[in-house]
Parts: structure tokens; C-alpha cells; sequence
């Protein structure tokens, strides 16, 4: 049972880290009001949202920890 949750862990690390690599920034939508069918159609609701841009180190900190996890899990012993 751990050694699956090492490696799911590890592969989580692992595609976190190459979708750093691969995404400059990401911007989160914010909830607002019920948008109607005219809203919709003009784009109103674009503007606005959190926007998250993470640092030069995380996809190769990220990407390295999640193969040193893996290699953990698929190096550890059944006891």
C-alpha cells in the first residue's frame, strides 16, 4: 500500500513539475454573478481572476523530487 502511494505522489511531483516547464502563468477565473445568454455571447465575464506564475526553480525542484520519490517507491521492500 505504500509503495502506491510513494509512486502516485511521485508521479503527481512529476507532472506538476512539466506542466511548470510547459505553462508561463495560469489565471483562475473569479466567480461573479449568474452570467445571462447576452453576457455570454459579448465576453463580459473576461477580466479580472487570480493569476499564478511560478518561479524559474519549481519545475526542476518539482520534476526532481517526484523521480527521487518514484525511485524511493520502486526501491522499497515489502515487510
Amino acid at each position: 500500500m505504500w509503495r502506491a502511494l510513494f509512486t502516485a505522489v511521485g508521479l503527481s511531483l512529476c507532472i506538476l513539475g512539466a506542466e511548470c516547464m510547459v505553462v508561463e502563468r495560469a489565471v483562475f477565473a473569479v466567480p461573479n454573478r449568474q452570467q445571462g445568454p447576452a453576457d455570454a455571447l459579448t465576453n463580459a465575464s473576461i477580466g479580472g481572476g487570480r493569476e499564478l506564475k511560478p518561479p524559474e526553480w519549481a519545475p526542476w525542484t518539482l520534476l526532481s523530487a517526484g523521480a527521487v520519490v518514484m525511485l524511493y517507491a520502486a526501491t522499497a521492500t515489502k515487510s
